[in-house]
């Protein structure tokens, strides 16, 4: 008896609880102003490559907003992905550029990895692509 008095006063309590809880939709961004990013690529597919091999790219962009934009920061999908990125404010009309660098040691088969770029941009978070295709070096002659 005491269970289900429990359970019954426990089920009211949830129901009460979820109803009186309002679900807000994420408020829009209608500022026209923001920053916003325009890449002229946004992948880049190096071909196929040796294993060991590195692999540089630098993706150029213009910020096509009204404000300046704000790169806050710049994380390779692993540590093999290395980005570099501008650390001042790009201005409404300005170019800026990303230079990543991939190593290819230790990787083989196709490859995808991913740069993902954090900003004040409207487009945000922005992820690139960095990807392609890894033989086995070839095997050192035999010495005698």
């Amino acid at each position: 008896m005491k269970r289900t008095i429990l359970l019954t006063a426990l089920v009211i309590g949830m129901a009460s609880f979820s109803n009186a809880q309002e679900i807000k939709a994420a408020p829009a961004n209608d500022n026209k102003n923001q920053a916003d990013f325009k890449f002229e690529n946004m992948e880049y597919n190096y071909g196929t490559i040796k294993q060991g091999d590195k692999v540089e790219y630098t993706f150029n962009f213009t910020n096509t907003g009204k404000e300046p934009l704000i790169i806050t920061s710049a994380q390779g999908s692993c540590g093999c992905t290395v980005p570099e990125w501008p650390k001042e404010p790009i201005k409404k009309g300005e170019t800026g550029k990303i230079h990543v660098t991939f190593n290819s040691a230790g990787k083989m088969g196709l490859q995808d990895k991913t740069v993902t770029i954090n900003s004040n941009a409207k487009t945000n978070p922005v992820v690139l692509h960095i990807k392609g295709n890894i033989e086995a070096a070839p095997a050192a002659a035999p010495t005698k």
